[in-house]
């Protein structure tokens, strides 16, 4: 797709401040330019030293593990813990690659699968809102999604400026639109309604501005936006997921079919539709979704102490 950055403004940030970022993003581009598959047995090695040190992680991700999945064995749930730090190991490579990288390179990498409903919604000019859950591998999905037509999506302000404008540039390479997420709700609802596809992120702790829903079994904070966005920008809603292969094989993006007779006009039960429809997603990989962040941090008023 296109490409619309303006020249990189390195004027900016020559600053002594900024060095040190400067030469870790240089180390960091030269490991990306090895082959994925030595990325990723660098990345496994990463995981697992991550595993065995970081213990606070570690409990953090084996609570979540244990709590939505209750029929399994506490060795099961470890099992996927490790599998888990590995994958996230991996990402702290191939994540920056896939931002540096040539989009033919990148494009030799992604697998798009099941992709029937998302293409009879393209075909049928609908706005679309695809549903992405925190995997591990998303975002070589909204890569892939934005190489075949500028999508929007959402990210957070980073404090370092040099790297805040890295990430902007690495995400929206393709001519994407990005959107802090702080920004006026009108600027998000205007960009599908031109037709582009949103690469919807809502899955994760929303404090106490959420709603409390299940999330597998535990209630969870949880952003209630998606059924105001569907029924704002009267779009569908499409289930996407990317798996990351084994031993640096690249990546497999899916798409669901659309959430049925969604929005409701009901936020609680929209925002629980979301989250079942996460839950499935989850189940068929349970390995690769983000389980070390705090899912379950903020509690509701009626339950006693901390879930951490």
């Amino acid at each position: 797709m296109s490409n619309s950055l303006k020249p990189f403004p390195i004027g900016l940030f020559l600053a002594p401040k900024y060095w040190p970022t400067w030469l870790a993003l240089g180390i960091v581009k030269l490991i990306t330019l090895l082959p994925l598959r030595v990325l990723a047995a660098m990345g496994h090695g990463v995981g697992m030293a991550a595993y065995k040190l970081g213990a606070s992680r570690r409990k953090i991700a084996f609570k979540n593990i244990q709590s939505c999945f209750p029929e399994l064995s506490t060795a099961e749930c470890e099992a996927i813990n490790k599998q888990h730090f590995s994958l996230v190991g991996q990402s702290v490579f191939t994540v920056p690659a896939n931002m540096w990288i040539g989009a033919k390179r990148f494009a030799s990498r992604i697998e798009v699968i099941e992709r029937e409903h998302y293409d009879k919604a393209l075909q049928t000019n609908r706005n679309i809102i695809l549903l992405a859950p925190h995997f591990v591998g998303l975002d070589a999905g909204g890569f892939a999604v934005s190489q075949e037509r500028d999508a929007i999506t959402m990210y957070q302000y980073a404090k370092n400026g040099l790297m805040d404008e890295i990430v902007k540039r690495g995400r929206g390479r393709y001519g994407g639109v990005l959107i802090e997420r702080k920004a006026p709700l009108r600027q998000t609802i205007k960009a599908i309604r031109k037709g582009m596809p949103f690469y919807y992120l809502p899955d994760q702790d929303a404090g106490r501005k959420g709603v409390f829903v299940p999330f597998f079994h535990p209630l969870a904070s949880t952003v209630p936006m998606l059924g105001k966005f569907a029924k704002m920008s009267n779009a569908v809603v499409i289930p996407v997921k990317t798996k990351v292969k084994p031993k640096g094989k690249g990546y497999e993006v899916s798409f669901g079919a659309p959430l049925e007779n969604f929005p409701s006009g009901d936020d609680m039960a929209d925002t629980l539709t979301m989250n079942q429809a996460v839950e499935a997603m989850i189940r068929t990989m349970p390995e690769q979704y983000f389980w070390v962040h705090k899912r379950f941090k903020t509690r509701p008023p009626e339950e006693e102490g901390k879930f951490y």
